[in-house]
């Protein structure tokens, strides 16, 4: 994903996470996490902070959602508050955590530049989730790197997720690191992450080239959480051609590069109902691979019933599919909400 700027390390501020189980997570080698409700608090600090209201988890996800990029930062786009936007948006991802100084550790800080205050924002989150939204904290974006290479940085990203799912009521994690990761670690962190909220929503945001082939990294990671993955948001732009599941290659840009590559995820082994088209919401969103929001309709109906396909028809049929994420609902209110307008409610009609 694009983003504004990247700002500089902040030092992490200490956070008293609730419940906190001690011992090894048999599956990681982590730290293990009890779950936010379990327990009273031992720390003072927890017992100051304001206490997010209930989150709404992986479970309530619809079979067919919609994601879209909420912008903590001004770019030019529409500044929103999440209480603005957009309705057709089932999962909302807060861009972005920042990295700290402490390999693997993020943390969150509401812009000050956009006149909102952290209170308020936690209120906005808090009524998105009373309307059945998921809202989630995305870590990385193109200037976003945080290293998770080995346990004790896997242990400081489980960590520092929970906190911020514990402060901010946020229902899950977004992985949008686009500097590559370690599948490993990464996969431990998740692990554990998932350990500490079971329904936990777990997104991911690849470049196309990291899902070329499962023996990629970001690959790896998805089929290695598969188990509780929401969903894979590939970005589709920003781009060169890419190799379909028949073999062909495709440009960018196109239908065909839209329903080839998403074949050669669910081939790899993903679930149709993991696999997501990420789009530019408009043509100022990304450097290249802008489609109308029709052609992602097209493409979803290709997949989920062999309609309206280009050159590339699946095989098979994916009623299952998940649907489609946009980069970003600043920018698709821009231009109108044109994007959410069109693809949100096909997507909400699929089969």
């Amino acid at each position: 994903m694009a983003r504004e700027r990247s700002r500089s390390p902040r030092t992490f501020r200490a956070r008293a996470l609730v419940g906190l189980a001690a011992g090894a997570l048999a599956a990681s080698g982590l730290f293990a996490f009890g779950t936010a409700n379990a327990g009273t608090p031992e720390s003072g600090a927890v017992a100051e902070r304001q206490s997010p209201g209930p989150r709404v988890g992986a479970s309530q996800v619809p079979a067919h959602a919609v994601t879209g990029y909420w912008q903590n930062f001004d770019n030019g786009a529409k500044v929103q508050t999440v209480a603005e936007v957009q309705d057709d948006y089932d999962i909302i991802a807060v861009a972005f955590a920042d990295a700290t100084g402490s390999p693997g550790q993020v943390d969150f800080t509401v812009d000050p530049a956009l006149n909102y205050t952290e209170e308020q924002f936690k209120k906005d989150v808090a009524a998105k989730q009373a309307a059945g939204k998921s809202v989630i904290i995305s870590v990385g974006g193109e200037k976003g790197a945080v290293s998770v290479s080995d346990d004790a940085s896997a242990d400081a990203f489980a960590k520092s997720i929970v906190g911020l799912m514990d402060e901010y009521g946020f229902d899950g994690v977004d992985i949008d690191l686009e500097n590559g990761l370690d599948a490993t670690y990464m996969t431990k962190a998740l692990e554990a992450i998932h350990a500490a909220k079971s329904d936990v929503v777990v997104t991911m945001a690849p470049q196309t080239v990291d899902m070329q082939s499962p023996q990629n990294e970001y690959f790896k990671t998805a089929l290695n959480i598969k188990s509780f993955l929401t969903v894979v948001n590939m970005q589709y732009y920003n781009s060169g051609s890419m190799n379909g599941c028949d073999g062909k290659v495709y440009s960018s840009g196109t239908v065909d590069f839209l329903t080839a590559l998403a074949c050669t995820q669910i081939k790899g082994g993903l679930d149709p109902s993991q696999v997501g088209l990420g789009t530019p919401a408009s043509p100022q969103a990304a450097g290249s691979g802008y489609v109308d929001p029709g052609v992602v309709n097209n493409a979803l109906d290709c997949l989920a019933k062999g309609e309206s396909c280009g050159s590339f028809t699946p095989e098979e049929k994916w009623p299952g599919i998940r649907g489609a994420m946009a980069w970003s609902t600043a920018w698709d209110a821009a231009g109108g909400d044109k994007w959410s307008g069109t693809v949100g409610p096909h997507v909400h009609g699929l089969p």
